[in-house]
């Protein structure tokens, strides 16, 4: 990298204790979850450093816990992930800049007013109950936050289930009407492309990559960030295997060797979830290989079964969570348990036995009352005709 490039990035990198080649190994993880060579891996280095003359972000929060802002933020030692974010200027992040008022919305107005020159980040749910104003912002609904800001934005990246398909805010009954972004902005017509990214919270090596991806390496401006997502909007690269393709404890899973229950020796022994409610075989992301916390475990790993929530429509699809069964939706009734279902289905079955018994009763054929056939009318036919007894 030439000398200019130097002074920007890596005097700020050297000042939170990151060294240079943390930064380039960082740089190839990136690299390999976007698919490309490590031939690749100065350019992005050096994309990364030009980042704050490029687009700014906005980081915009629906109805949520937070968790994903907790998740981005890694207060406790600021790692790569966290520096790369603040060179790629974030001008405004909703819950870290509350505390500064009607500053930090004018702040946010004035990128506002740069149409198709910023990228929206999304947190949370849309909240349309009582005409949006289940959630209010500055003295807005929510509502009206997401109209000003979406229409204007080069792309939207909704980060965390709840941003994604309404995640835990929209679960039944769903007092708010919580949405998705994307489902909110198919609603009011209204085009930006959306990067979904569940799973919660959202994983801050997924948001770096789409950033880098769609602002830097210029995926957006040739719309090749398009042919890279899926059916469901998610980026094919993060979310193209299903957690049980890469688990460590697979081979547990091949050899039938399961936990049957949490506490036990099995557990100790590191066996397969499934039994005890894991997700893994269904649910599509690369948390086995991306992990979590400065890439120091997850969910499996730490003994814990994956709930799916990298899913869509997990929390009602996929509770109990430590419950092999799913819910199935059934019009008109609901999320409902397979066993109930099968309980539902076994008693129509027999109640239809006992209406047939009574049936029997009635017509007098259980106690002999009735004459039966002593052999149906083509056997009798074929005895005429001589074909046998």
């Amino acid at each position: 990298m030439a000398h200019e490039d130097h002074d920007v990035i890596y005097d700020l990198l050297a000042a939170r204790g990151v060294s240079r080649r943390d930064f380039l190994k960082y740089c190839g993880s990136l690299a390999a979850m976007l698919g490309l060579s490590q031939a690749f891996v100065p350019e992005i280095a050096r994309a990364i450093n030009q980042g704050a003359k490029l687009q700014p972000a906005v980081w915009l929060n629906g109805g949520a816990c937070t968790g994903c802002t907790e998740s981005m933020a890694q207060a406790d030692s600021p790692d790569v992930a966290t520096v790369v974010l603040e060179i790629l200027s974030i001008d405004f992040m909703e819950t870290l800049s509350m505390a500064q008022g009607q500053d930090a919305l004018d702040a946010a107005e004035a990128v506002f007013e740069k149409e198709g020159e910023y990228i929206l980040i999304y947190e949370g749910s849309v909240m349309k109950g009582f005409d949006g104003n289940s959630l209010r912002i500055g003295g807005k609904t929510g509502l009206e936050e997401l109209d000003h800001a979406a229409p204007g934005a080069a792309a939207i990246v909704a980060v965390g289930s709840c941003a994604v398909d309404g995640g835990f805010v929209m679960a039944a009954p769903n007092p708010a009407d919580a949405t998705g972004v994307q489902m909110y902005l198919d609603e009011k017509g209204i085009s930006t492309p959306v990067v979904n990214l569940p799973t919660c919270p959202v994983n801050p090596e997924w948001v770096v990559a789409i950033v880098v991806d769609v602002l830097l390496l210029g995926s957006l401006e040739s719309g090749a960030i398009l042919d890279k997502l899926d059916r469901f909007g998610r980026p094919k690269y993060i979310f193209g295997q299903t957690i049980h393709d890469n688990c460590p404890r697979r081979g547990h899973f091949e050899n039938g060797n399961f936990v049957s229950e949490f506490g036990s020796e099995e557990e100790a022994l590191g066996y397969c979830l499934y039994k005890v409610g894991c997700k893994g075989p269904q649910t599509y992301t690369n948390c086995p290989i991306v992990r979590w916390n400065r890439r120091a475990s997850w969910c499996v790993e730490a003994g814990a079964p994956c709930i799916g929530c990298g899913s869509l429509d997990w929390v009602d699809v996929g509770a109990p969570f430590l419950n092999r069964h799913r819910d199935l939706p059934l019009p008109n009734v609901g999320n409902t348990q397979p066993g109930v279902i099968a309980g539902v289905v076994a008693g129509v079955a027999a109640a239809g036995l006992v209406a047939h018994g009574l049936g029997m009763k009635a017509t007098g054929r259980m106690d002999g009352g009735a004459p039966y056939e002593e052999m149906k009318e083509h056997d009798r036919k074929r005895m005429k005709k001589g074909g046998g007894k």
